[in-house]
């Protein structure tokens, strides 16, 4: 009875001692949280990350403003938060709805915008829409600090419209707005937007390159890091091999993709950068060219991420349009794949957008759109300077299909940027194909390729050992055809394909 009295004693101070201690840390929470100030993301509605949601091109003007002289910290906020009032008005016409628009709007502000709110839900209208482009002077700021004119000349904004769910409008405007910014509880708040000098932009692909391609080509992965090609594995000696191996076969150009998560996104990673410089350079010496394709494994398309992307391509871009060994551009690898579960408007509206961006720092190399098939190929053609398009079909109808493409394009040139057969034959496909059949589809379209003059780009130089789920599902017949599609086997040994690996 003692012992078990003792237990209880025992038992009953370890609760006050833990209830003492709750109760201290507590109230010393609660202090340090009051002497702080609170933590202006989680006040936030849509605790905006702007680095992963919303960067448009922003230039300053020389600060020669009125009033008080401004400081480097002071700018910056001002700009984040004037960056942060437009993602959320764009969030808000997409929605309907009036989240995060207190944050950056002044009471009086929001009047304007929740009327419109309010009016596109009666109408049952919804406006999916981005900035794209700003260029700002500061003209005013108050001595106080707490006050600031500006004057946002030439804002590239892109709408796109929906009436009861339905595509109405697409619509490129540039303006200018005249903005008052009112610093209220550490915000930077809109206190009036007034938007003048708005006019239509009806032309973008305005630059156009005419010359022609004499490509004799490959898409190429590593053999051992097929998808990965800029991963840890990466090892640049064993990339000039294969490049050997390629320029021997009498070939002279190589597609590769860059694919856009891995690389970063907006923010693109240097060492990735890093890597993709030294694949050109050894493409370079060994004399081959290089067709890079963008944005591989990207399939999102929404207009909000649109000035992520935009930046994604503008760093790339810009980095290596000088490189002696660039031949290309292909905006994006078998866009019309994601039509069914993307929607066609919104992958077309994307690859327009995009190709406009790497036009735009590009002048001197050609852009195409890789798609899957050549019923695909007839979308913006206008818009591309030359034409590419996949075949994996039967070999025997192949001339039938470029000859109606051609009829549809005549203007441009058409190049077929993939094409093959698997040599698989196994558990999954017992009466699948075999070296020898493999061998006999590449006589007989190099045959037709040569015969029409028409430049091309095999899939692909190795036989793979793993094939990501990523790229052709989980299914294992499909998998392991596509393991089976080199001119080289998993031993590395050339196919009997290989003779027929370049038309020549």
């Amino acid at each position: 009875m003692v012992k078990n009295r003792n237990i209880l004693r025992a038992l009953i101070l370890l609760s006050y001692v833990a209830i003492t201690l709750f109760l201290v840390y507590g109230v010393g929470a609660l202090y340090s949280y009051l002497n702080t100030g609170a933590d202006r993301s989680k006040m936030l509605h849509t605790e905006l990350k702007k680095i992963e949601q919303y960067l448009p091109e922003l230039t300053w003007a020389p600060l020669k403003n009125k009033g008080r002289q401004m400081d480097d910290q002071t700018l910056s906020e001002i700009e984040n938060d004037y960056l942060d009032a437009w993602y959320v008005r764009h969030v808000a016409y997409k929605t309907n709805l009036k989240a995060g628009i207190d944050d950056y709007y002044t009471e009086s502000a929001r009047k304007n915008i929740f009327s419109i709110i309010k009016q596109n839900k009666l109408k049952k209208i919804t406006i999916d829409g981005t900035t794209l482009a700003h260029h700002l002077t500061l003209d005013f700021f108050s001595e106080d600090g707490q006050l600031v004119v500006l004057t946002d000349k030439n804002v590239l904004e892109y709408k796109r419209i929906y009436s009861n769910n339905t595509f109405f409008l697409e619509t490129y405007e540039t303006a200018t707005y005249k903005i008052i910014l009112l610093l209220e509880d550490g915000f930077w708040r809109v206190r009036h937007l007034i938007r003048e000098d708005v006019s239509k932009v009806n032309r973008f692909n305005t630059r156009k390159i005419d010359a022609t391609l004499d490509i004799k080509g490959i898409n190429y992965y590593p053999q051992k890091t097929p998808w990965n090609m800029f991963g840890k594995e990466f090892n640049d000696t064993i990339i000039d091999v294969d490049f050997k191996i390629i320029k021997t076969a009498g070939l002279n150009t190589i597609r590769i993709f860059i694919p856009y998560e891995d690389f970063g996104k907006a923010k693109v990673n240097s060492e990735k950068l890093k890597k993709l410089k030294q694949v050109l350079d050894v493409a370079h010496t060994n004399e081959l060219k290089v067709m890079i394709t963008l944005f591989d494994f990207y399939g999102d398309y929404s207009v909000l991420n649109w000035t992520l992307n935009q930046k994604h391509a503008i760093e790339i871009v810009s980095r290596f349009k000088d490189h002696p060994a660039l031949l290309a551009w292909d905006i994006k690898n078998e866009p019309d794949l994601d039509f069914d579960s993307r929607g066609k408007i919104n992958v077309t509206s994307w690859l327009k957008r995009m190709s406009v961006v790497v036009k735009s720092i590009d002048k001197k190399h050609p852009i195409t759109i890789g798609w899957s098939n050549a019923k695909s190929a007839v979308i913006l053609k206008n818009k591309v300077d030359f034409i590419s398009f996949h075949y994996y079909k039967k070999n025997v109808n192949f001339k039938n299909t470029y000859a109606s493409l051609k009829k549809e394009i005549s203007s441009k040139q058409i190049i077929v940027t993939e094409f093959g057969t698997t040599s698989y034959k196994g558990f999954w496909k017992p009466f699948g194909s075999s070296e020898d059949k493999q061998s006999k589809y590449y006589k007989y379209m190099q045959e037709q390729l040569s015969e029409q003059g028409i430049s091309f780009m095999s899939w692909t130089l190795y036989d793979f050992t793993k094939i990501p789920k990523e790229v052709v599902g989980k299914l294992p017949w499909r998998r392991k055809a596509q393991e089976y599609f080199g001119f080289i086997d998993k031993n590395g040994k050339k196919k009997p394909s290989f003779k027929y690996i370049s038309k020549d």
